[in-house]
């Protein structure tokens, strides 16, 4: 096992990380930008390192830095947490490069699934479900015509790399499509430095799962459940269930076996998430996520496994030490992405957190890095915490999070909590009726 780990990243991830570290007596190293010098994280490792000034490019970005950090202190592994390098091939490259472990896939597999295009071609080989679209990257809009009159509008126009909904584009009819070509292309190009973009089809009332994975460095593949992540706004994640209230003990069974097949066939290790769209009782595969999910702990709180923990001792070598028949399921869990974003406006809102006051009680789980009198810095995402409530039952589950959300007290800047307090109470989520379509509707009602 390792002596000593650096945490490449910031927030609630990171102290994530290190509470991880701590339970297995392993030493933490926090990095940080001029901006978190007072961040919690910073506060309760072992060791910490300043990395640069606040803009991300400059510090959590800043591969050269980050190396020489841990190279410093004395660090064996580097956690990248999610976000900023956690799915950068060529830090893990350096990383390995440096004689350090990378904490995560490796830099093969990051980068097969990086490329949406190169991750769908690879799972059609492996008899993984996709949605319909085509073969691979449009060469043309010429190609892209003839796609769209294979599939039947209305289709997506999507980037072949990045995420976070950037350089995707809807067109309904053969009207819309050269304008949804154009400014896909033209999006992706400025997001990601690559225009290259591909098709599917446009599913109308999809859901979104996911099934979270571990595999281990001898062959091991196990699946620890799939999660709801339908409630969406902007394509970006706002609350997520585990399990889904419409996919059945059957279904994520017949979906688990095929995807720990698939990446046993191509020797997949450490954690990783497989995202599908979900309709009419049928899975489409849509991406690959290599590395740790924001939503992780609703994963956890069904199954009982500590993903972080696992995921050090995959990468110190450690086999899983169990199969698929040994991971059971309990229960139901649902997590709550608050930000500090105006509730009805979604505009930012840094500054000084005056008071902070989690709620707690059985069921109940908090991961932030906030306290009273702490500065939420303008630089980085608007995540502050996620709030996880667990329960015997989804409506145990929904009843643990209206009373948590209640008692949960974040002044002096504003947050999403009035947003899950609406949604709780909406009908359709009470019902388990929505898709990925529905919060944005559901906002702007």
């Amino acid at each position: 096992m390792f002596q000593k780990i650096l945490i490449a990243n910031r927030g609630e991830i990171a102290l994530r990380v290190l509470r991880a570290c701590r339970e297995l007596g392993i030493a933490s190293v926090a990095v940080h930008s001029t901006a978190d010098a007072d961040a919690m994280h910073v506060r309760l490792a072992d060791e910490s390192v300043c990395i640069g000034p606040p803009l991300a490019r400059d510090s959590y970005l800043n591969m050269p830095a980050i190396i020489s950090a841990a190279l410093i202190t004395g660090a064996e592994a580097i956690h990248p947490g999610y976000g900023f390098l956690s799915e950068n091939a060529a830090f893990a490259e350096m990383v390995e490069a440096h004689n350090l472990v990378f904490i995560g896939p490796t830099a093969q597999h990051i980068r097969m699934m990086g490329d949406k295009i190169t991750a769908k071609t690879t799972m059609e080989a492996l008899k993984v479900p996709l949605v319909p679209g085509s073969p691979g990257e449009l060469a043309s809009l010429e190609e892209a015509r003839a796609v769209a009159g294979r599939i039947m509008y209305p289709v997506l126009i999507k980037a072949a790399a990045g995420g976070g909904g950037r350089g995707m584009k809807v067109a309904r009819s053969a009207g819309e499509l050269e304008a949804a070509w154009r400014e896909a292309r033209a999006e992706a190009a400025a997001a990601f430095g690559n225009n290259a973009v591909y098709m599917e089809k446009y599913l109308d009332k999809p859901r979104h799962i996911e099934l979270q994975v571990l595999a281990d460095n001898y062959g091991e593949v196990v699946h620890i459940g799939e999660r709801d992540c339908s409630l969406q706004r902007r394509h970006q994640k706002v609350l997520e269930e585990a399990g889904s209230p419409v996919i059945t003990a059957a279904q994520r069974d017949e979906l688990g076996k095929t995807v720990t097949t698939a990446l046993k066939k191509i020797g997949y290790r450490n954690a990783g998430t497989l995202e599908f769209l979900y309709q009419d009782g049928q899975f489409a595969f849509i991406e690959m996520n290599t590395r740790l999910q924001v939503e992780h702990p609703v994963s956890e709180a069904i199954s009982g496994i500590d993903l972080v923990r696992e995921q050090i001792r995959i990468a110190a070598g450690e086999p899983l030490g169990y199969k698929q028949d040994d991971v059971e399921f309990s229960g139901h869990a649902i997590e709550c992405r608050i930000t500090a974003e105006d509730p009805e406006t979604f505009a930012p809102s840094p500054g000084r957190v005056d008071v902070f006051h989690p709620p707690g009680g059985l069921g109940v789980r908090v991961d932030s890095a906030l306290y009273a009198g702490y500065r939420v810095p303008p630089h980085y995402d608007s995540l502050i915490a996620k709030l996880v409530t667990h329960g015997r039952t989804r409506e145990e589950a929904i009843a643990r999070m209206k009373r948590a959300l209640r008692e949960f007290v974040i002044t002096g800047i504003k947050t999403t909590i009035p947003l899950h307090q609406r949604i709780l109470e909406a009908p359709d989520f009470v019902a388990g009726d929505y898709t990925i379509h529905w919060l944005e509707r559901f906002v702007a009602g």
